[in-house]
């Protein structure tokens, strides 16, 4: 008798615990579940046009054309990529992390953005939504207009892009990195040139171009890396209203940099320019100083990765034993 009822306690005490287990279980798996629907649920976010934005915790389809740079930097694969031509253009210096990513035309026509099916649309331009097509864009997908204009920077682009897709701090990481390579650079440069200038000009369809002093590559060249800014530069930046500015042949025979990064879009068919007299009686090209990129590569383009990679080109052009 006395043994069957030890065996009852044991049983029941056995029972007790197994459903204190069971009830602690369900509580973790309830308080999980919680965690999960409060991580999963849309941020309300004001966008640079005053929308009212409500973004997915956790966006899976992005679009975000021609701010695919900072989506990489991110780690994010966007579900299109920025094209022109019928597709034949696209920044193809992403081409290691975008290669399998279909295109989509510049100007998001409706039926292209919603065949993609995207769960959030970054607009990089204030002007792609003008005319009530933002109404329209909000009905495919919820739509944030990043913040644009010509006091806007790729590092304010970047931070605003990192804290739509909840990667704030990432985007933070990303710019310390860049900000460490540039220091880098910039000693590494200051050391090999010795206060030499530099010009950039692009070269498309025979005709020439010149970047600005404070965008593009220019801020790179001269804000970042402490190139000095040729006195053509100065004077064609002064009146810029883009990024890049036309530049005459008889214009650019006055150009006293001591180094010229040329962007050739031209190398296919070759441009008539480059073998005229003027151009080869450039100081820069006379002395041999001309470095010589496509328009494969990232010059024409800015964002961190970009930018890294112009650092790169500028490096393997200026810091070398045998200049």
């Amino acid at each position: 008798m006395k043994k069957n009822k030890i065996v009852i306690w044991t049983a029941l005490i056995l029972m007790l615990v197994l459903a204190g287990c069971r009830n602690t279980e369900n509580q973790k798996a309830g308080s999980s579940s919680e965690t999960t629907s409060a991580v999963a649920e849309p941020r309300e976010l004001k966008d640079f046009l005053g929308n009212q934005v409500s973004v997915p915790a956790t966006p899976k389809r992005v679009i975000g054309s021609y701010l695919e740079d900072y989506l990489v930097a991110l780690g994010v694969t966007p579900v299109a990529q920025w094209s022109v031509n019928d597709g034949k253009s696209i920044q193809n210096y992403l081409e290691g992390s975008l290669k399998n990513v279909p295109t989509i035309a510049h100007d998001l026509p409706f039926e292209a953005v919603t065949s993609f099916k995207p769960d959030l649309l970054l607009i990089s331009s204030s002007g792609t939504v003008e005319g009530g097509k933002y109404d329209q864009y909000a009905k495919i997908a919820p739509t944030y207009v990043v913040e644009n204009g010509e006091t806007v920077n790729w590092r304010d682009q970047l931070i605003e892009v990192g804290n739509v897709l909840n990667k704030k701090a990432d985007a933070e990481k990303v710019l310390k990195e860049y900000d460490e390579k540039t220091k880098t650079a910039k000693a590494d440069i200051k050391k090999a040139t010795a206060g030499e200038s530099a010009a950039v000009i692009w070269v498309v369809n025979n005709a020439a171009f010149m970047v600005s002093e404070k965008t593009s590559s220019g801020a790179v060249l001269y804000g970042e890396l402490g190139l000095k800014v040729p006195n053509l530069v100065k004077e064609i930046s002064e009146k810029a209203t883009a990024n890049w500015s036309a530049v005459s042949l008889e214009k650019l025979a006055e150009l006293d940099a001591d180094n010229i990064f040329l962007v050739n879009s031209d190398r296919a068919n070759g441009a008539a320019m480059l073998e005229d007299a003027i151009w080869k009686n450039i100081p820069a090209v006379k002395n041999g100083r001309v470095y010589e990129f496509g328009p494969e590569t990232s010059w024409l383009y800015t964002g961190p990765i970009a930018n890294g990679q112009i650092i790169d080109d500028v490096l393997a052009s200026l810091v070398k034993k045998d200049r």
